[in-house]
């Protein structure tokens, strides 16, 4: 649960880019994994620290007996074992639904007004707000295809407006 809700919050990613993550795709040793997106589209998505953490502790615990072949690569797998066949397969887009919302739950947090896709909305705004990003930057970390759906995270609070005020050159004239 911890590595899913990190990932979410750190990389900004889609629930099916989340769902369909491969081990063979991620590169420890370059801090970054190539996951597929909208439109089928492979791209790459950079991992911090605390995701490269996250994912070793995971990998530490993750079942390694009892997965079914066509899910042995996939990095998130589910808990419970199918009826039929017995065995662990690739976690399913509505487990990890499940799983996010246990966790804002827990948090304190209304899940009607929180989700998977809001915790992608979070951390493209953290990361325009506090990580100094160039929209076209932020664009190209959420796989949007057009600019104007990246517009709607650069929107600026007061406290933003008068830093810039005060960061004016001019402003000590």
């Amino acid at each position: 649960d911890y590595a899913i809700i990190t990932l979410f919050l750190n990389c900004g990613m889609r629930l099916s880019e989340l769902v369909g993550i491969n081990i063979k795709d991620i590169r420890f040793d370059e801090c970054k994994m190539t996951v597929v997106g909208k439109g089928n589209k492979e791209r790459t998505i950079y991992l911090n620290k605390a995701c490269i953490k996250a994912i070793n502790k995971y990998l530490a615990v993750r079942p390694r007996d009892g997965v079914k072949f066509d899910s042995s690569d996939a990095l998130f797998l589910s808990e419970q074992k199918r009826r039929i066949s017995s065995r662990l397969e690739r976690i399913s887009k509505r487990t990890v639904q499940y799983v996010v919302e246990k966790e804002l739950k827990r948090a304190g947090l209304d899940t009607t007004k929180y989700s998977t896709h809001k915790l992608r909305h979070t951390a493209a705004t953290l990361m325009y707000k506090y990580g100094d990003v160039d929209i076209r930057a932020l664009q190209e970390l959420l796989g949007h295809e057009s600019i104007s759906t990246t517009e709607i995270y650069t929107h600026v609070d007061n406290e933003q407006i008068r830093d810039a005020v005060e960061k004016n050159p001019l402003a000590n004239l």
